[in-house]
């Protein structure tokens, strides 16, 4: 059974590999191969698959591989919205072009819906709904959303994940895994963009988004980190109705927090609701560690007395500890413009290539808090300067946590949503108090102390393993299995251009074979004639014409003269 599922599994691949290089061929993009060192099939690619619809002829590089992404479905779409979150590994005009991905998916007919609902709940659709709305009133990739009313009486939102998309994901994930191997093999600077980990990373977050379940117990996590707050609501969870295919929350009716006209008819607040979104935002980061990662204006609602509703917890984040203190000492240091202190930070705490020029270092972050210095504290957007200082530091070969990416990006999206509803938002003036707090956390002596403890703990489980650490080394290298393994990055490539100037030059030597062979036989005048010629001067000739012509075609194809 298991290799009946794995050869399914294998020609899927094999049709999902010719669909993406067609779709990258389409838009222009067949030469993103070449990375990969796959020159065959780039040739192979160009002649069969390579036909560029003119539509892609007058759109910029970051333009077309967004049109592509969307056309190839879910699974790419999903990664094009994660790498807009990485500022650190693509350049920004392709980050700003992905932040434009969208889930234009037609929703599935209701017929399919109803199916799979039944199918995930395990009973018919009447033993939990008085009624299902066929009309989705959203739609995504991953799921689609429908109203409906439980037969208790409440009206809820049923999210259904779409029949099929877990297999369709799991065939691309290791398309995926397969092309970022290649990559970290042949691509120069690997070590810092690990497109092995980014994969990685977007699996482990696809997987857990496609489990509705997970959404629900975000949901509630994160309601009892705000127990007893006021100024947020959070939609009930119905776990009766609930599985890993269908998440059922309760329905929310409010406005939307783009919706400014509305608001103010309302009668409501709008700097109340700027200011309350800034601290629950703050609070989710700096004391919580655990917030919303998508908060874009569509899953925020705004209902009576300025209580903020939030909605589809389908992406999270979370910053451990460690990040978190990174982050509050990063923003202490810029805020303060401390270049020295920024510095300390970044090399201590970040993941710093051991080729990195501190001076250079300091002199660009001396000029990126020169380029803030004039500028008044309240005026300052928080999340682009943070988005500046990701790229800075990436060309500097330093890693940066992937959900610190992942933050900064929420962090421009709830700041912009405030300047909207406040024209007078101060995001530092609202950081400020959370920094110091945590700050001033950081060096409690009880705080100093179970780090002190933590550490100490560290150290005595090293020296508890030590001795069977090296026991254990000193036994591979008495039976001779010690072994050291080294890997030569780019050889690949160079022998596969040696084999191709071999092969040109055999070619070469045979052609002038044939010709000179073929000039022999001419003044010799002997054997067969056809048309007057020697029969083997006029074979040898045509031969060397043919295969001389066929090899230069194949060279100017190539542009490689």
């Amino acid at each position: 059974m298991l290799r009946i599922v794995n050869i399914n599994r294998n020609v899927r691949s094999i049709r999902r590999y010719r669909q993406i290089i067609t779709v990258l061929g389409g838009y222009g993009l067949g030469h993103l191969l070449e990375y990969l060192n796959l020159g065959q099939v780039v040739d192979f690619s160009r002649r069969v698959f390579n036909r560029r619809s003119p539509k892609a002829e007058h759109l910029t590089p970051p333009e077309r591989l967004r049109l592509a992404l969307e056309e190839l479905g879910t699974t790419f779409i999903k990664l094009g919205q994660l790498l807009s979150t990485r500022a650190d590994i693509i350049p920004a005009s392709f980050v700003q072009e992905l932040a434009h991905l969208q889930d234009n998916i037609p929703c599935m007919p209701f017929e399919e819906i109803k199916v799979q609902i039944e199918y995930e709940l395990g009973v018919p659709l009447e033993q939990r709904f008085l009624y299902v709305e066929p009309e989705a009133i959203a739609g995504a990739s991953i799921a689609q959303v429908h109203r409906a009313r439980l037969i208790t009486g409440e009206d809820v939102v049923v999210k259904v994940r779409r029949p099929g998309v877990v297999e369709a994901v799991e065939t691309d994930i290791d398309i995926l895994m397969g092309v970022a191997l290649l990559l970290e093999r042949h691509m120069a600077r690997s070590d810092i963009y690990d497109p092995v980990g980014v994969v990685r990373e977007f699996s482990y977050t696809i997987r857990r988004e496609m489990d509705l379940t997970r959404e629900g117990h975000a949901i509630e996590r994160i309601r009892d980190n705000f127990k007893g707050d006021p100024d947020l609501y959070f939609p009930g969870v119905y776990w009766e109705a609930t599985s890993k295919g269908v998440l059922t929350t309760e329905y929310v009716d409010g406005i939307k927090v783009s919706d400014i006209c509305a608001i103010e008819a309302a009668g409501l607040d709008r700097r109340e609701i700027a200011k309350r979104g800034a601290r629950v935002f703050l609070k989710m980061v700096l004391e919580h560690g655990f917030f919303h990662g998508d908060p874009h204006p569509g899953n925020v609602l705004i209902l009576k007395e300025n209580v903020i509703c939030l909605l589809d917890f389908g992406m999270v984040g979370r910053l451990d500890p460690a990040v978190k203190r990174y982050l509050t000492d990063v923003l202490v240091a810029v805020i303060n413009r401390d270049i020295e202190g920024l510095a300390y930070v970044i090399v201590e705490a970040g993941d710093a290539a051991e080729t990195v020029n501190m001076q250079a270092l300091k002199k660009a972050l001396a000029e990126f808090m020169d380029s803030y210095f004039e500028i008044p504290l309240k005026e300052i957007e928080v999340g682009r300067m943070l988005l500046e200082f990701i790229d800075l530091v990436s060309t500097h070969r330093i890693k940066v946590h992937p959900d610190l990416t992942m933050l900064v990006k929420v962090l421009v999206v709830v700041e912009g949503m405030g300047r909207k509803l406040d024209p007078d938002f101060d995001m530092v003036g609202h950081l400020r108090p959370f920094l110091e707090r945590e700050f001033r956390q950081q060096r409690s002596p009880g705080r100093l102390f179970r780090e002190v403890e933590q550490g100490f703990e560290g150290y005595l489980t090293l020296a508890r393993n030590l001795p069977r650490d090296v026991r254990e080394i000193l036994n591979k290298v008495n039976r001779n299995k010690f072994r050291i393994d080294l890997e030569h990055r780019g050889l690949d490539r160079f022998s596969k251009e040696l084999d191709r100037s071999a092969n040109r030059l055999c070619l070469s030597l045979i052609i002038a074979a044939l010709l000179i062979g073929s000039s022999i036989a001419m003044q010799g005048n002997r054997g067969p004639m056809l048309w007057g010629l020697p029969a083997f001067a006029f074979f040898g000739y045509s031969c060397a014409g043919i295969v001389g012509v066929w090899w230069m075609v194949a060279i100017l194809r190539s542009g490689r003269l």
